[in-house]
């Protein structure tokens, strides 16, 4: 069983405009309920969304029947709720939200030093990690993929009522690669997920919860080749409208040519090795609608 993933996340055009209308007419915990509905909805028809993740928490997790499916209405309950709130926060209402940011200070290190990869995960709400990255004193640029966000990112430039972010689409063009060797030549931060490829990249097959999966080795390279420290967040939502974001310490490999390949495989397992430790605590936060592992 192979990664598929197609290129596109789930939570398209129709889903943003049924928030945003929500947000603006009815507020958030309007679009709350609505969401048991839809939740229900994916759990119940959408084939496609659903028997990924069941896979997820009944075979590599090992949780029973009654869990599975418990987890099941959880995750799509969970990634309704990221969608709304990385809609209501980048629409101006932050104010409605808490946050607490444990390991702030590796990313002011970075920031003020060499500049240097933030890799994240589709683990909890990355959207929201990268908009609070505005406390940062330096330009931080959020790689993503072009086909995956242009328009839902026209969209929502509708209701932002600021934009922190600096954004570096993923061309076929290779371009984006320039941008990112400029960022580096400046002492900047680059932003990035660390858990997806496309097809035509190669991957590297690495034991993920005991079983092998295919992860791509782009962010991790480049960090190495360009000397560069790289720290992992992740963005979790937690009970009420609470967000725990958590940045590991930066660490930098060896890029000496005889080095590097045993430098990528220590730094990517680092990398693992975080998001399993995440994932034990909200494994409703997995957000990875593909049949993953191998």
């Amino acid at each position: 069983m192979s990664a598929q993933w197609k290129g596109k996340t789930r939570g398209g055009k129709a889903g943003y405009f049924a928030f945003i209308f929500l947000l603006k007419h009815l507020g958030i915990n309007a679009a709350y309920t609505l969401l048991i509905f839809v939740s229900a909805y994916f759990v119940v028809l959408v084939r496609s969304a659903r028997n990924p993740m069941y896979y997820f928490y009944r075979i590599v997790l090992h949780f029973n029947l009654f869990k599975s499916i418990r987890y099941l209405f959880l995750n799509s309950y969970r990634f309704g709720q990221v969608l709304i709130d990385k809609v209501a926060i980048m629409s101006g209402m932050e104010s409605r939200y808490t946050f607490d940011f444990e390991g702030e200070q590796h990313l002011h290190q970075m920031a003020v030093s060499t500049g240097g990869f933030i890799i994240g995960a589709h683990i909890g709400n990355w959207e929201i990690a990268g908009h609070l990255l505005k406390r940062i004193p330096t330009r931080v640029h959020i790689v993503m993929l072009e086909a995956e966000h242009e328009k839902i990112k026209n969209m929502l430039n509708q209701v932002m009522t600021e934009k922190s972010m600096s954004i570096i689409p993923i061309k076929q063009d290779l371009s984006h690669l320039f941008a990112i060797q400029e960022a580096m030549a400046k002492n900047e931060l680059i932003a990035i997920h660390g858990d997806r490829f496309l097809e035509g990249s190669k991957p590297v097959s690495m034991p993920f919860f005991g079983l092998e999966a295919d992860f791509p080795t782009g962010p991790f390279s480049m960090a190495i080749r360009f000397g560069k420290p790289m720290t992992f967040v992740s963005a979790m939502r937690m009970k009420g409208k609470h967000y725990h974001f958590f940045a590991t310490p930066p660490a930098t490999y060896p890029s000496e040519r005889k080095a590097l390949n045993t430098s990528l495989k220590i730094a990517m397992s680092a990398y693992i090795r975080e998001m399993e430790r995440v994932l034990k605590k909200f494994p409703e936060q997995w957000f990875n609608y593909y049949y993953f592992w191998k």
